[in-house]
């Protein structure tokens, strides 16, 4: 299987649909209003238009069909400048290793292209199929943190971490 990932862009507000299905979004808080979705895709579009080091979304393609998202942005983390990561790839392509194949692809894309020395993740304690795509795109498990997704909802996630430089 060939996986690539592609720059977000101004018709893929689909795919935000997609992915703000109930059984995406169970660990995420739930779905997302319309109005959000919108004011996703514009956030979305303008990391994408802004230089690189700044972050970037992209387009999971798996052999020519799109099946999913994933992507790098700018935050402070315990007093240091860092890149956070997050993804989502639709249920009827989860299980066969593109999460874990994109996460790497992204990895080196922001090594290539980014300012910061780390990369995390942050994906809950019980969310085991994220967790299990940082450790097969070698993240190393720095531990457990309270960690605030969405805003207002707080709970114990994992701390995952790469080297980017």
């Amino acid at each position: 299987m060939k996986i690539t990932l592609e720059a977000w862009a101004e018709d893929d507000h689909w795919l935000l649909l997609r992915t703000n299905e109930p059984a995406m979004t169970a660990h995420l808080g739930g779905p997302e209003t319309e109005a959000k979705l919108r004011d996703r895709q514009s956030r979305y579009l303008a990391l994408s238009a802004r230089e690189p080091a700044a972050g970037r979304m992209f387009r999971v393609v798996a052999d020519g069909e799109s099946v999913g998202s994933i992507g790098f942005w700018e935050r402070t983390w315990k007093d240091e400048e860092v890149y956070e990561t997050g993804w989502g790839i639709l249920p009827e392509h989860q299980g066969r290793g593109v999460a874990a194949a994109a996460a790497r692809i992204l990895v080196a894309h922001a090594a290539e292209h980014g300012t910061r020395r780390h990369l995390h993740a942050f994906p809950p304690l019980d969310h085991g199929a994220s967790n299990a795509v940082c450790r097969k795109a070698g993240f190393v498990l720095l531990g457990e943190v309270p960690f605030e997704y969405p805003p207002g909802h707080w709970e114990t996630s994992n701390d995952w971490r790469t080297v980017l430089r």
